[in-house]
């Protein structure tokens, strides 16, 4: 049954509804895919999006070759993927002479990347966000690449004025944001040098109901702790928004690749979700902090041209995560740090 915006559920009872409907293709997905020629690989599939997107990519092109790459070290997710029609390659992506045994379809989505933990280890999340990405744009020259990257590589700006777009130059601040455009520079630089078509899909915030911004804010609230909100604004978007329009993006590459801003319309006020998350969960919000004048925002405006707006709106994200949270359901335990200001994560 494809997506049908008009008739969102109030609610999800378990894991497996909340995964069901976040890889129900709609049909703008299913039409931009049946004009992209070719299968599809994922790379990096094994993260908090790519299970799910994958599934969509099936979902929305069943005749399609789908192929999953990742470590899968999560136990039982190779075989979920392969028990739904997905093609699993286990491969470590800093492996050069595995990457060159891989297939070499004409669609690659690129995932793989290293956030959590980043200033633990800086070398190592230079390494993952810039050596794999220059392998990997070398490797696949010949295909379409679609590669996850970040609203981080953008600086901290007025919250009066208008946010970053695509002309804007980056500033990231941090190693972790800085590994990030590198990530994009290495794609940049072989899609130039080979005439790759592509698209750096600039993402934040994507949201699920077992993580994300809104997740992180229930959590507290629920549990009584101070929510900052000194980061006072943020963009969120639905994550089975987001696998959507990475996928459609396939449809909209450009030689040499260009980046596209992924994210909500609307710059929404932390302390305002915070404070309908407490209403919906039936907790006082406890906040701390005053609003900082600068926020890591973006302009989301391009993509809406080239897809129209997201499907689902903010409130009923708000609706779903103060059910799922106020149930105990499960979470990936992975906090987004949107509050990070110093672009240490």
């Amino acid at each position: 049954m494809p997506f049908d915006k008009d008739r969102l559920p109030e609610r999800f009872p378990d894991a497996a509804a909340l995964d069901e409907f976040l890889t129900r293709p709609g049909q703008a997905l299913i039409d931009d895919l049946a004009a992209v020629p070719g299968d599809i690989m994922v790379l990096g599939a094994g993260g908090k999006m790519g299970p799910t997107l994958v599934r969509l990519a099936k979902r929305g092109a069943p005749a399609k070759r789908i192929i999953a790459v990742a470590r899968f070290s999560e136990p039982g997710l190779k075989k979920h993927l392969d028990n739904a029609g997905i093609e699993t390659i286990t491969c470590d992506l800093m492996d050069r002479g595995a990457v060159e045994r891989l297939p070499r379809p004409a669609n690659v989505i690129f995932m793989a990347g290293r956030k959590f933990g980043a200033s633990a280890n800086q070398a190592l999340t230079w390494a993952m966000n810039v050596y794999v990405p220059a392998i990997i744009a070398e490797a696949f020259r010949d295909s379409r690449i679609v590669v996850f990257s970040t609203g981080n590589v953008y600086p901290l700006t007025d919250v009066e004025q208008r946010p970053p777009d695509e002309t804007t130059t980056p500033r990231p601040v941090g190693e972790y944001a800085q590994s990030c455009l590198g990530r994009e520079r290495m794609f940049e630089y072989f899609s130039g040098v080979h005439g790759t078509s592509g698209r750096l899909f600039r993402l934040n915030y994507a949201i699920d109901l077992r993580y994300g911004v809104l997740h992180d804010i229930a959590a507290k609230v629920r549990a009584g702790v101070p929510v900052d909100v000194t980061m006072g604004y943020v963009n969120v978007i639905w994550q089975g928004d987001a696998n959507a329009l990475a996928l459609r993006c396939l449809k909209h590459c450009t030689a040499p690749t260009t980046p596209l801003n992924v994210s909500g319309i609307d710059a929404l006020s932390v302390r305002w979700l915070t404070e309908e998350l407490g209403r919906r969960l039936d907790r006082k919000a406890v906040i701390t902090g005053s609003e900082a004048p600068t926020a890591l925002l973006t302009d989301s405006a391009a993509a809406v041209r080239l897809f129209g707006p997201p499907r689902v709106p903010i409130r009923a994200m708000l609706d779903w995560v103060a059910d799922w949270v106020s149930r105990s359901m499960p979470s990936f335990d992975k906090p987004t740090k949107f509050e990070v200001r110093d672009g240490v994560f």
